[in-house]
């Protein structure tokens, strides 16, 4: 201690070491990211590790302890990362050409298999690309274009998060969601074409609704016609004489009276003793 106290520029190199030692064995881990402590190129142990059903923010987080100058830390994030595909073309089955744009989004929940399989974060988004790639073609080539269009697509996406999922599992990440955005036909001629095959799909599709409710229109005209004939048939059978009279009130109503149930002048030039006024004479005098 007297060496030191005599020798003032060495103790300041005493205390800047021990002072440097001390911040290299402290380490604060945020809430929002996990430390994977790697002691000569070994995975040691995890600090703030995900654990499922654990908000952000458990008590793993705050200041922990390493050896200094040998401990590495490999900072890994606890929230949501994205990871976009690059766009690229899809066949689907009614041969349509479509050019797809999705990304994925998805949780690193074991840090310790990411390290040994991908060692960062940036290269397990690497290698999920093209995986996502390949799997939303094996799913879209069986679907037609029109099931992107229709609820349909929810399903689709599902299974796309499914089977990446599966494969995202061996680099310690959970998948969370995968969505398209975009999924639109090349431009040009492919493009009007498809146009005007669903526009004549479409036509097809509204002539055959059409002509099935004609038919049936006319099948349910001919069973209310038969009906209705049928109970006037019973009705007027028992009465000929009240038919005569119902039959002949028809007749002036459409002669003398309009559509709106108002009277209309109506001139009618014709013997008293034409059949058509048999109503207006029959009981009275002539």
């Amino acid at each position: 201690m007297d060496t030191l106290l005599r020798r003032p520029l060495v103790a300041g190199f005493v205390i800047l070491a021990l002072l440097i030692t001390l911040l290299s064995s402290v380490v604060i881990v945020p809430e929002t990211r996990q430390a994977l402590i790697v002691r000569f190129g070994k995975p040691d142990r995890i600090l703030n590790r995900t654990i499922s059903g654990q908000v952000i923010g458990g008590n793993g987080a705050g200041i922990a302890l390493k050896f200094p100058f040998v401990d590495e830390i490999v900072w890994i994030d606890k929230r949501v990362r994205d990871v976009d595909m690059e766009r690229q073309q899809v066949l689907s089955t009614d041969q349509l050409r479509l050019e797809v744009d999705a990304f994925a989004r998805y949780r690193v929940v074991d840090p310790l298999r990411m390290y040994i399989r991908a060692r960062s974060e940036e290269r397990v988004s690497d290698a999920l690309r093209p995986i996502l790639g390949s799997v939303l073609r094996n799913e879209l080539g069986r679907r037609p274009f029109a099931d992107l269009l229709s609820p349909e697509r929810q399903g689709a996406m599902e299974n796309i998060r499914r089977n990446l999922d599966t494969i995202a599992r061996q680099y310690g990440v959970q998948i969370v969601d995968v969505r398209i955005k975009r999924a639109d036909l090349p431009s040009g001629t492919p493009l009007e074409s498809a146009y005007q095959r669903m526009r004549t799909a479409r036509e097809q599709e509204a002539r055959s609704i059409r002509a099935t409710g004609a038919r049936q229109a006319q099948v349910i005209r001919a069973e209310a016609d038969a009906q209705a004939a049928s109970t006037y048939a019973a009705s007027f059978g028992k009465d000929p004489a009240f038919y005569d009279f119902y039959r002949a009130m028809q007749a002036y109503q459409r002669t003398f009276v309009g559509e709106d149930g108002k009277a209309r002048p109506t001139n009618v030039i014709l013997s008293p003793q034409n059949e058509f006024l048999r109503e207006f004479t029959r009981g009275g005098g002539r």
